[in-house]
């Protein structure tokens, strides 16, 4: 199975503000469905079960950081750590 970087799907350089669980859940969703996977194929992909997906995708908080990044990543995801410069 091969995965597509997300610019393929969405416009480059389009970014939103994720401020919680369920809008990340949702953005992983939205990713896998454009690249045509489902959720199992996405577990697997990431060498997880597919309840970890279930459960990420519906926004549960308790998810797995590294599980969470790397389902995010498989699906093209680009995260990013912005703040105040510590110049």
């Amino acid at each position: 199975m091969k995965l597509y970087s997300i610019y393929e799907n969405f416009p480059i350089g389009k970014t939103d503000m994720i401020d919680n669980a369920t809008q990340f859940g949702a953005a992983v969703a939205s990713a896998r469905k454009a690249l045509g996977l489902t959720q199992r194929e996405l577990a697997l992909a990431i060498n997880s079960g597919e309840r970890f997906i279930v459960d990420l995708e519906a926004g549960k908080p308790t998810a797995q950081l590294g599980k969470a990044l790397a389902a995010a990543k498989a699906v093209g995801l680009r995260l990013t750590a912005t703040g105040i410069s510590q110049a």
